[in-house]
């Protein structure tokens, strides 16, 4: 059992959701501004979604440079 299963909140600034997935802080950082730095970056539903649409070039780019 995680941190996002006990009910963590979201760690974008301002938000009060519950977490939905965890990504390493310095991917999310880009993006938004977070509560505090940690390891990790929870993000509710929500921010997870806009974060996808944000950086969907850049993680294309990655796939196909490891392959």
């Amino acid at each position: 059992m995680g941190r996002v299963d006990k009910g963590l909140k979201c760690s974008v600034e301002s938000c009060k959701e519950d977490a939905l997935r965890s990504l390493s802080y310095d991917k999310v950082s880009n993006i938004f501004k977070l509560i505090k730095k940690h390891r990790r970056a929870y993000l509710c539903r929500r921010h997870y979604k806009e974060w996808k649409k944000a950086t969907k070039s850049n993680r294309e780019l990655e796939r196909l440079r490891f392959s």
